[in-house]
């Protein structure tokens, strides 16, 4: 018995360990990603090794209210939540909670969901970290546009180049050069020594402006991107490519890859055109970007090398707008610690605006009042019927009726004993005068005096509904204005951050439909509620009708003339 019980306590703490391990139990937050290419995220057509993604935070899958404010503690790890990997910060605005960070990763597997990395923060302790120039290993020339002032930046490890344009906020991940015609001018590199025997990649985002014109996208030397009337095509010393569409007023990923004896264009990560070539011979050229050109221009990476179609097709969707594939979600605490959870419903909550939260305020309250008034009105409308069908039986079973006013405990809540006792009263009063018969003028004013107080019973009966009213109608509309602020606020956040990835877009728009899931949460209920006590009213009321034309009846009957 007690080796069973050991056995089983073993494998109880066997199936105990925790599902997702923690890297460093002083950072207290992370966000899991995943970089999905199965067919339900981004079908590879190969493996891509030794790749820098873009992994955009903003507050949907990441707490930066733990992180520092400048995003020092950021750590990014492995799969296995013990390599750390190589990143950059290219924006980091805690303040309208957006980031972009640059993650070499070693290797993407082919169609896999296993492809895992870990951003880890909150740590205010954590000491500087030593940032990795993570494109030096495999890039010659990288520009982000992203620096507030001075020459652009090569973040590769390149010589600085001059420029002479108008530095876009709202880039496609950060910052964008906007041209005007006056081109970009970059000394030579000395990891881009061109050769036959060698390789090239040009990869850049352009968002031309319309109408189109004939321009240099790139001239490397004899390599040479070019547009001309919406085409771009790509020289290869004498050798052109075929043009492909380039639309206006849109971003556009251009890619140039040549070795092997074969070049090859692409746009938006799919092939365009391909010649057989060889690399011309240069040395060390210089780098000149958007001669005649007007429009936006960003993510400029130059490589020695030829990358092929699935590096690619994985620099062209993680880079773009939706980088639907990249799949990212905040995992709360640490090991030990009590996590966030709340789950979606969670992350709703803590992207809620003030004005969604006055709005919510404001429509508890409604629904409480609405609950109150609802509760109130369904025991006194039951109690009022209940007390009905008891005067009610005994009234048609006694003639004379003496019997109900000894017994009118009973009938507390009864509207027609109410009724009863009034028209007795009359009845009474009119005897006290001498009067042993009624007359049909004295039948007339009874049933007038009845009529008069069978009002009263009905806006007794029908106070404070107008609160349901209120609610019905006013609960969605309320619902709606918060929802209608909230996206424009997050519209508006989003604008003057300068990232539109849907992914950023997405809980604050989820958010702020909470404001009208809580108006219709007011209004449904409050709408049954209505309808049901409205029906008990209309038949309590009918019941006070017809009990008047029967007791002025009655009342002839033993009192007439």
């Amino acid at each position: 018995m007690l080796r069973q019980l050991l056995i089983t306590l073993a494998a109880t703490a066997a199936f105990a360990t925790p599902a997702h391990a923690w890297w460093n139990d002083a950072w207290t937050t992370r966000t899991r990603v995943v970089l999905d290419t199965t067919d339900k995220g981004l079908a590879l057509p190969n493996a891509a090794a030794d790749v820098v993604v873009p992994v955009r935070l903003h507050s949907g899958n990441f707490d930066f209210g733990a992180a520092a404010a400048d995003g020092a503690d950021l750590r990014v790890v492995g799969a296995d939540d013990k390599t750390p990997l190589p990143f950059e910060i290219e924006r980091f605005d805690g303040i309208n909670e957006l980031a972009v960070l640059w993650v070499r990763v070693p290797s993407v597997a082919q169609g896999s969901d296993k492809n895992v990395l870990h951003v880890y923060a909150g740590n205010d302790k954590a000491p500087p970290e030593a940032r990795t120039a993570v494109f030096a290993n495999s890039h010659a020339t990288v520009l982000h546009f992203s620096e507030a002032d001075g020459p652009a930046l090569d973040v590769a490890g390149g010589p600085a180049g001059s420029m002479p344009a108008v530095r876009e906020a709202n880039g496609l991940l950060g910052g964008a050069a906007r041209l005007a015609g006056t081109p970009l001018s970059f000394p030579p590199h000395p990891k881009l020594v061109l050769a036959p025997n060698s390789g090239l990649t040009i990869a850049l985002w352009v968002r031309p402006d319309a109408p189109a014109e004939s321009s240099t996208l790139v001239a490397l030397g004899p390599v040479k991107l070019l547009r001309s009337l919406d085409q771009v095509e790509a020289r290869v010393g004498d050798e052109k490519l075929a043009g492909a569409a380039l639309p206006a007023s849109a971003w556009s990923h251009v890619v140039l890859t040549v070795g092997g004896g074969k070049a090859q264009l692409y746009i938006n990560g799919k092939p365009a055109a391909q010649a057989d070539v060889l690399l011309p011979a240069a040395t060390a050229p210089a780098l000149v970007l958007g001669e005649g050109y007007k429009g936006l221009i960003d993510e400029v990476q130059l490589l020695p090398a030829a990358r092929d179609a699935g590096w690619v097709r994985l620099a062209a969707a993680a880079q773009g707008m939706e980088a639907s594939f990249i799949k990212s979600q905040k995992e709360g605490e640490a090991a030990g610690s009590e996590g966030e959870g709340g789950g979606y419903f969670g992350i709703l909550l803590k992207n809620l605006t003030t004005d969604a939260w006055v709005v919510i305020g404001i429509l508890l309250v409604m629904f409480a009042i609405a609950a109150v008034v609802m509760v109130t009105k369904a025991q006194l409308v039951s109690r009022v019927g209940r007390a009905n069908d008891r005067f009610l039986d005994r009234f048609r079973a006694d003639l004379s009726g003496q019997a109900l006013v000894k017994d009118a405990g009973d009938y507390l809540h009864s509207t027609l004993y109410r009724l009863y006792q009034t028209g007795e009263a009359e009845i009474a009063k009119r005897r006290a005068k001498g009067m042993q018969t009624l007359s049909g003028a004295s039948l007339d004013a009874i049933k007038a005096t009845l009529d008069a107080v069978q009002v009263r019973e009905n806006h007794a009966l029908n106070a404070r509904m107008v609160l349901l009213t209120i609610a019905i109608s006013g609960g969605p509309f309320l619902g709606l204005l918060g929802t209608v602020v909230g996206v424009m606020i997050t519209f508006a956040a989003i604008a003057a951050a300068g990232d539109v990835n849907v992914n950023a877009i997405a809980p604050g728009i989820a958010a702020a439909l909470l404001a009208t899931v809580a108006g219709l949460g007011v209004a449904i209920p409050a709408l049954f509620g209505y309808n049901w006590l409205a029906s008990r009213i209309k038949t309590i009321s009918a019941d006070m009708q017809i009990f008047v034309d029967e007791f002025v009846t009655r009342a002839a009957e033993l009192h007439g003339s």
